[in-house]
């Protein structure tokens, strides 16, 4: 007995054996061609402009933060709430 699959059936293996069957070495090497891990003098450029601009921000914040009160208590009592008047029975 013998068993006959449709066309329709038959196309998705095929497609993935032919996925599957790709070798490496196909001259792509996954992005890591021969400068592959170098930078270039713009990208180190830019990397020096964000450290320059972390510095600056760090150094603006602690300033900052130095003139921040130990406390925010107040030192002064809060006046205290007035009272109504009193209704005199006079």
């Amino acid at each position: 007995m013998s068993l006959t699959l449709p066309a329709a059936a038959v196309l998705p293996v095929t497609a993935s054996a032919l996925f599957v069957a790709q070798q490496p070495g196909n001259g792509d090497n996954g992005g890591q061609g021969e400068d592959f891990g170098k930078s270039s003098p713009v990208g180190f450029l830019v990397l020096i402009l964000f450290l320059i601009a972390v510095a600056l921000l760090v150094r603006s914040m602690t300033k900052h933060l130095k003139r921040v009160p130990a406390s925010f208590d107040n030192d002064e009592p809060a006046p205290a709430e007035e009272k109504p008047a009193e209704k005199s029975d006079s």
